[in-house]
């Protein structure tokens, strides 16, 4: 009883929980089951074997608590003593007994599986009796028929289920049932003194039955689940957490190989080595239509009214006074010797393209792992070296000013190691085209020593003199680590 008693407390609580915290429990299937066995009454003669045939419908309330309700026709008999002894007794029995049980699954009390191949339960009710007992003192004699009574019955019981199939269980049960009324110790038809004792026994007889059942799941397997009592209580959310775990993977894909994730990649399938923004977008800078990949003139914009061709290159210039205009002019001289130094292979030696300019990137604090938003920058760099392949790069690292020196010299020349790798493995540009140097905190562009715009790596073009630095104390050789 005080198991029955904990377990009925333990349901409401969960119940209750769930209907506080608004977790929808998901439609499951019912049961119907058949049961047949062994069905006997303790009382006050020697039982014989008797028999019990039954079937029940069971619903789910939640994971724990579900409600039942059986029917059972049972007969049971018993006989003890001798005519010659004037102590013979027999009787026979006949019920018919409809309960309500309110049962309790202990599966719930394990979250190790998702659907349980045992299911061990407890079950309290109450319900009605529609019985006859028959008897006799004598084995000649007839037995008495008093007709049949009604009685209300308590009733409990224990059992367990197998799951052979998301349709189909078998079980094994044992009930017992006392009842109430002023017959309950006549139920096997005598009340006998004890003991040589005046007095009447008022123990109650107690009908037994033991029995295997078949269960059945009735419902749609498209839309229900089984009965929620072989179900985990947790396995909604695993699924939940599952499929986030699908979700991440998938967002943090980059399927065209920009360093965008495809999440956030407003273009996701653009060509390989393609300058992209933080977007992924292809790269327009000059805004005429024609993306910088493929524009011999990707930084000079159109003026109104003016048009470009495939190339990026305006096919109808505007002069209101006609001739060319001086500023014109200016643009087409710029834009001549920009072409010349990106022809100048000779630059490389310490001609005008020392001149140019090259964008520097940025770091987190105390980091040297290249952000995704450089990455087009980098390949920007990167198809530069692969046009002029005489080209060598000096990649001199920097670090803020807001730990020991020695750690920065180090933290500094990971940072440039860590773009020359980038280089050299996602945009095949040779090793030897690169000369590595760091700066440690000695040249702050921001007074602030712990500003983002201290921790950098800038790149210019390589003059005959300029020679790699070796490692600071600690840092390893280049090309020795990861990032």
């Amino acid at each position: 009883m005080l198991v029955v008693a904990f377990s009925l407390g333990l349901a409401g609580s969960l119940h209750a929980q769930k209907q506080n915290s608004g977790f929808a429990t998901p439609k499951d299937m019912f049961e119907i089951g058949l049961q047949g066995g062994h069905f006997f009454i303790s009382g006050d003669v020697n039982q014989k074997p008797g028999y019990a045939a039954g079937l029940h419908i069971r619903k789910s309330l939640d994971y724990v608590f579900s409600i039942r309700l059986d029917g059972m026709y049972a007969k049971a008999s018993g006989e003890e003593g001798a005519v010659e002894a004037t102590n013979y007794r027999e009787f026979e029995t006949t019920m018919m007994t409809g309960t309500a049980f309110g049962v309790i699954s202990a599966n719930s009390l394990r979250w190790n599986q998702s659907v349980r191949k045992v299911n061990l339960y407890a079950m309290i009710g109450a319900g009605g009796s529609y019985y006859k007992t028959m008897r006799r003192e004598d084995p000649n004699r007839p037995f008495s028929d008093p007709g049949y009574e009604f009685a209300p019955h308590f009733g409990g019981g224990v059992g367990v289920d197998f799951r052979i199939s998301p349709r189909f269980n078998v079980g094994l049960e044992h009930q017992t049932m006392v009842l109430f009324s002023s017959k309950a110790d006549l139920v096997d038809g005598f009340n006998l003194q004890r003991g040589g004792s005046s007095e009447r026994s008022l123990f109650r007889d107690v009908m037994h039955f033991t029995g295997i059942k078949l269960n059945f799941n009735i419902g749609s397997t498209g839309s229900r689940s089984e009965p929620l009592y072989w179900v985990n209580p947790l396995e909604s959310v695993m699924n939940d957490l599952s499929q986030m775990k699908e979700q991440q993977t998938l967002a943090l894909e980059d399927n065209d190989n920009d360093g965008v994730i495809d999440a956030i990649d407003q273009e996701p399938n653009t060509p390989p080595d393609v300058p992209v923004d933080t977007k992924g977008r292809t790269l327009d800078s000059d805004r005429d239509g024609v993306p910088d990949y493929k524009d011999r003139e990707p930084y000079f914009p159109p003026r109104p009214g003016e048009r470009v061709n495939e190339e990026g290159v305006v096919v109808n210039p505007i002069n209101p006074q006609g001739g060319v205009s001086e500023d014109r002019v200016r643009e087409i001289i710029a834009e001549e010797l920009q072409n010349y130094q990106l022809r100048d292979q000779s630059g490389a030696a310490g001609g005008p393209v020392t001149e140019w300019f090259l964008p520097m990137i940025h770091f987190g604090t105390d980091s040297h792992a290249i952000k995704y938003s450089d990455y087009g920058t980098l390949a920007s760099i990167g198809r530069m070296m692969k046009g002029n392949p005489n080209i060598r790069l000096v990649v001199t690292g920097f670090a803020d000013a807001t730990s020991t020196e020695e750690h920065n010299n180090s933290l500094s020349y990971k940072r440039a190691n860590a773009v020359i790798e980038h280089l050299v493995n996602n945009q095949g540009i040779g090793r030897g085209r690169f000369v590595l140097q760091w700066k440690g905190e000695t040249e702050l562009l921001v007074p602030s020593g712990s500003s983002y715009m201290n921790r950098r790596v800038e790149f210019r073009v390589a003059q005959p003199d300029d020679v790699e630095m070796d490692p600071p104390a600690g840092a390893g050789k280049a090309g020795g680590e990861g990032y």
